[in-house]
């Protein structure tokens, strides 16, 4: 090892800029010599380096000098990176210097965060945290910017082809004399958004929904439905939402923005169609997808299928006892249409997370009497104080005023490794805790059964490793507090004819039944779409292994299955909150973008299957 390998920082009284110039220096150095020993050793013995793609064409967190000494020794050669550098001034927090930086690879370009801590012994800045992701492959950059198309061919033409009449040869062709090379199964936000990105990088793709119309996912459910995240935590791909846009947008609102952007961002999508079988050949590398368009058969074979019917899979429908003599009517959550039927009608909502809270609150409008059923403890933070202390540093007006543009705050939240993001979360939600201590006494009166999560880190963990447990609090849960909405607690027994009766015999009337019961893993789609076998192949998604409630180990460190390459060839995930659809459908257009290309993808550390549902 080198002097400057030994000794990245210059001098005691170095600026944040130059010690963070000091330790790229030398770690680029380690990298150009194949010097993987060096280069470890430039990681604390507690650090992280995140990669999203750009080398190890995976979504993959390696730890300590050992996890990057084990990646470099498999990747380095081929992803031959080059060119580190700060992209703005350093900053130094508390003894932590923070940077954010950019590089390229042999294939593509990159940006990232550094985070450097100093050692006590050596004296010599150590990274804590890497993160590196790939925005771009070299040679196949989409056309924005100065690269925009022209949109016209000056000049008089006898042969020329219009806007929408190439349109239209495009759509007459793909999925009938020309294959698509990706089929996106559910055309939901996620599907839309990676349909987008698929359209920008010139990937022929093609996105399937059942429904009539982009959005109807949305213009289907219950008529109070609206988003619980902020509008800054929420924009698509190429297109935010205009300035002037509510915070919370309504459903309708949601819906008709998603139709109006697929048809702006000529996504090819194909309504009023549902897929019922897909199976893969090993030996072409090929899906057969049976597709019901319209009524008409069509067989689709692309080389890529991608399951985007959202971050939850098919409806956990309970089988109590009972409920085939249940006189009034029962559904699941995912099925409720709204309450206006029900008015002055007695409801008992089984479940008391995000879904029920807001079923319970529309039924009570209305004029129902309306009972929620808590089986197990909820996490309950009013959506004000999420916005102010959980939010307000990277998605908000106040954000955008100090410079952190929606690009910049999803890869801060990127850069934190998830193994200690909930060391993060715990003091924000100490926070939350102190400012509604009394709306939380009151809730817990109300007979409440509340938590703030395994290790007291609150929602965003809840979501991240169970994606349920949870209610951001828009109003439902002031009525609760009141007794307007009536508490009863417990596992149900059975339904009678005209009612549900719980297992300690509280026996509650009901002319509707509700089953806000959540939902399963999404390789249950996988297994009636191809194969209990495929589905079992992949294994679980969603989680991060933590070995918390219902998140059980071995700790995989990033989110099971989603976004990234699984067990199964040619098969991915994408789902999650409309954040998550945005920037990891990046990452997963770009793998599937190489792919296209014939660019060389070798997967470091595809992950291993612990669990099948």
């Amino acid at each position: 090892m080198t002097d400057t390998l030994d000794k990245p920082t210059t001098s005691g009284t170095a600026t944040p800029d130059e010690r963070v110039d000091a330790w790229l220096r030398a770690f680029e150095t380690a990298l150009a010599q194949r010097d993987v020993d060096a280069a470890a050793g430039l990681f604390g013995t507690d650090s992280f380096w995140r990669d999203l793609v750009a080398f190890t064409w995976n979504l993959k967190t390696v730890e300590g000098r050992e996890g990057v000494s084990d990646m470099l020794h498999a990747r380095l050669a081929d992803t031959d990176p080059s060119g580190f550098r700060t992209t703005e001034p350093a900053s130094d927090d508390d003894g932590v210097l923070s940077a954010w930086i950019a590089f390229e690879t042999a294939v593509g370009r990159g940006v990232g965060h550094l985070r450097l801590k100093r050692d006590e012994e050596s004296g010599q800045d150590r990274a804590f945290t890497l993160l590196t992701t790939m925005q771009e492959l070299k040679g196949y950059e989409e056309n924005r910017g100065t690269r925009r198309p022209r949109g016209t061919k000056h000049g008089a033409d006898k042969h020329r082809v219009t806007w929408s009449e190439q349109r239209e040869i495009e759509e007459r062709e793909l999925g009938y004399t020309r294959q698509p090379y990706v089929v996106i199964i559910g055309g939901g936000q996620g599907g839309i958004a990676l349909g987008a990105r698929m359209r920008q990088l010139g990937v022929p793709a093609i996105v399937l929904d059942k429904y009539d119309r982009p959005g109807d996912q949305w213009r289907g459910r219950y008529k109070s439905l609206c988003l619980h995240d902020p509008v800054w935590y929420d924009h698509l791909p190429y297109m935010p939402f205009p300035d002037n846009w509510p915070v919370f947008a309504p459903k309708d609102k949601i819906a008709d923005w998603l139709e109006m952007y697929t048809k702006v961002m000529e996504v090819p999508y194909w309504s009023k169609s549902e897929c019922t079988s897909a199976s893969y050949d090993e030996a072409t590398g090929e899906w057969t997808v049976d597709v019901v368009r319209d009524g008409e058969p069509v067989v689709l074979r692309p080389k890529q299928l991608v399951i985007a019917t959202g971050m939850s899979g098919k409806p956990n429908i309970p089988d109590f006892p009972g409920m085939d003599l249940f006189r009034g009517e029962q559904h699941h959550s995912s099925a409720h249409p709204g309450p206006d039927a029900y008015a002055g009608k007695k409801a008992v909502v089984i479940g008391a997370n995000n879904s029920a809270h807001d079923i319970c609150g529309a039924l009570w409008e209305v004029g129902a009497d309306v009972t929620m059923v808590q089986r197990s403890s909820t996490h309950i933070v009013r959506s004000d104080s999420l916005m102010d202390l959980g939010l307000g540093d990277l998605y908000s007006e106040r954000a955008l005023a100090a410079g952190v543009t929606t690009q910049k705050a999803d890869l801060t939240f990127a850069s934190l490794p998830y193994r200690i993001m909930h060391e993060f979360q715990i003091p924000i939600y100490e926070k939350i805790r102190e400012r509604d201590a009394e709306f939380y006494d009151r809730l817990e009166k109300a007979g409440f059964q509340h938590d703030w999560g395994d290790d007291g880190s609150g929602l965003f963990m809840k979501y991240l490793r169970r994606a349920s447990g949870y209610y951001i609090d828009v109003g439902a849960s002031e009525l609760v507090a009141n007794g307007d909405i009536k508490l009863a607690h417990g596992n149900v027994r059975e339904l009678t004819e005209t009612s549900v009766i719980l297992e300690d015999g509280t026996e509650l009337e009901a002319d509707l039944v509700v089953y806000a019961t959540g939902y399963g893993s999404m390789n249950g789609w996988v297994a009636d779409l191809i194969s209990q076998e495929v589905a079992d192949k992949v294994g679980k998604c969603w989680g991060l292994g933590s070995d918390t409630t219902k998140d059980p180990g071995p700790w995989e460190g990033e989110q099971r299955n989603m976004w990234k390459p699984t067990q199964q060839d040619g098969l991915w995930f994408h789902g999650g909150n409309l954040h998550q659809s945005r920037h990891y459908s990046l990452y997963l257009a770009l793998q599937l973008k190489a792919r296209y290309e014939g660019i060389p993808t070798p997967v470091y550390g595809l992950q291993e299957v612990h669990h099948l549902r």
